[in-house]
């Protein structure tokens, strides 16, 4: 495993060291600077900060969890996870959700599996629609993704509050960025994630 370290985009957590200098301006990987720029986007995810590189060795010890159902994982990154919440100050932690399909076929939800294996108590304020593996999809067929969430409660303390989401893996942003949109739409004051990889 391979911990992010060094000169780090501020949007997304992505190395600069290893980025070509046409690939990065003010600081900010060009993925992030277009996200940016796009005016539906901008301002809705804070940040994201991602824990380790997602190399080979992580790509397949995540494939094994996720897909073939081995749970007990999990349980590697307990330490990590919980040293780094330690250090920031949110209102609510909210996992990444899965549809019921898809949660079905899993068995659990990885995101989840991972807080709670750290000992973290998350809320469940989002729902996801059935839509296809997001593995499965091209960069642009993610981009171009319609809403895949949904507020359980739209009341639900999100009013000024700060918010943590977290994921085990950042690719392109989209899925964040859609849950920080919802979220920012009901109120919330700012909304940043943590995942476990990037992508």
């Amino acid at each position: 495993m391979e911990k992010i370290e060094g000169e780090r985009c501020r949007g997304c957590s992505r190395s600069l060291e290893t980025l070509p200098s046409n690939l990065v301006k003010e600081e900010i990987c060009l993925d992030c600077y277009r996200w940016e720029l796009d005016s539906e986007w901008s301002g809705n995810l804070y940040k994201n900060d991602s824990l380790y590189h997602y190399n080979d060795f992580l790509k397949e010890y995540l494939a094994r969890y996720k897909y073939r159902g081995d749970y007990a994982l999990a349980k590697a990154f307990s330490h990590t996870i919980k040293s780094y919440l330690t250090k920031i100050e949110y209102d609510h932690i909210i996992p990444i959700p899965l549809s019921d399909e898809r949660l079905y076929e899993r068995g659990f939800n990885q995101s989840t599996a991972l807080l709670e294996e750290a000992e973290v108590h998350p809320s469940h304020i989002l729902t996801r629609l059935h839509s296809e593996k997001q593995s499965k999809k091209t960069r642009a067929e993610r981009l171009r993704q319609v809403q895949v969430f949904q507020l359980v409660e739209v009341e639900l303390d999100v009013k000024g509050k700060s918010i943590l989401l977290f994921d085990d893996i950042y690719t392109t942003g989209t899925t964040l960025r859609q849950a920080a949109k919802l979220l920012k739409e009901a109120g919330a004051d700012e909304v940043s994630s943590l995942t476990l990889a990037r992508g």
